[in-house]
């Protein structure tokens, strides 16, 4: 059953989520044409310099991210309180970094007098700007419009670039969180596309590695998003980046890889990741979910506890995935 966006997207539930994006009927239009030859992996490019710009201008933190042949995953982090201490100026000058704005605008931040009904009007945009630039939804439409309109304009044809708008996961606790950005990391090592973090492309994985090698947080002159950074600690209270620590996510990454690589044996081994023992995680529920985590959940990922709290206040009779989660969440000392 379809619900609206409204009912799967609310900060009040939580600030993570995980969305995706497909080419239509599934087609390599992002990747190798297996019928043309043509290879079309410079639109992942084009894919991370418009992130790059969208996570500058929006109150949105991008997490983790894995561009695919005719696919994209997304884990991001919505910061609302963030936009409402945007002066007016911050404002207009983020919007203005994706669209052009009414004329009132450009003369705004030339120091310009405003009329009466310019500054009415300005007044109004602002305030509709100030919500569009922490909503969810207009979030991806920027990403998704542009990467469609750039795409036809190179195939000079026109229609549908991706399937449907996006699709979308809550990420309702910390297990929820670091079970999805390991699916999305590890996507092209599932598919066999990669034998390491270090060789899958255009992940935020091989991102994270990269500026740890080089020292530094971000690479501009790669037009590569910024990265919502790991906190020192396991668990940190503060709200200044994800809370796991770096080098525990990068171990847990390396290890679960090795378990679900097509042509590698491995496993979890009997000592636990401490991620995973921290979080009280069972390892074969684990890989489990890292496999196969669409057959498992569907819009919200949570403990068994939060989904059934959450469709009880939605006023829905269940949530899928109560079983998926039971086992995920309940097994931690087999």
């Amino acid at each position: 059953m379809t619900r609206p966006r409204s009912l799967l997207v609310s900060v009040c539930d939580t600030a993570y989520y995980h969305c995706i994006g497909r080419c239509v009927r599934r087609a390599f239009l992002c990747g190798n044409d297996p019928v043309s030859g043509r290879s079309f992996d410079h639109r992942k490019t084009l894919i991370l310099e418009r992130l790059s710009l969208l996570t500058e201008a929006f109150a949105i933190d991008l997490c983790a991210y894995a561009l695919m042949s005719n696919h994209y995953h997304l884990v991001l982090r919505l910061a609302p309180a963030r936009a409402t201490d945007w002066t007016k100026r911050e404002v207009v000058e983020r919007w203005r970094r994706i669209y052009t704005g009414p004329p009132c605008a450009e003369r705004f931040l030339d120091g310009a007098l405003l009329s009466n009904i310019e500054q009415t009007l300005l007044g109004e945009c602002i305030n509709r700007w100030r919500q569009r630039l922490c909503d969810l939804s207009w979030f991806m439409r920027c990403l998704n419009e542009f990467i469609a309109r750039v795409a036809n304009a190179e195939d000079q044809c026109t229609g549908r670039f991706w399937e449907g708008r996006f699709k979308s996961q809550a990420l309702l606790d910390e297990t929820a969180l670091l079970t999805v950005m390991s699916y999305v990391d590890l996507n092209p090592v599932r598919a066999g596309l990669a034998d390491s973090i270090e060789a899958s492309d255009f992940t935020s994985a091989q991102q994270r590695l990269s500026e740890v090698v080089q020292g530094k947080v971000t690479d501009r002159a790669a037009n590569k998003p910024t990265l919502l950074p790991f906190a020192q600690a396991l668990r940190s209270d503060t709200d200044e980046g994800l809370p796991f620590n770096l080098q525990d996510y990068l171990d847990l990454l390396d290890i679960t890889g090795r378990a679900i690589h097509p042509t590698k044996r491995g496993g979890i081994p009997h000592t636990k990741p401490r991620l995973l023992s921290t979080l009280g995680v069972a390892p074969g529920e684990w890989l489990k979910n890292v496999s196969a985590l669409h057959a498992r959940f569907r819009h919200f990922i949570g403990s068994p506890h939060r989904l059934s709290a959450l469709a009880a206040q939605r006023g829905w009779r269940w949530i899928r995935g109560q079983s998926a989660a039971r086992q995920l969440y309940c097994r931690a000392n087999e």
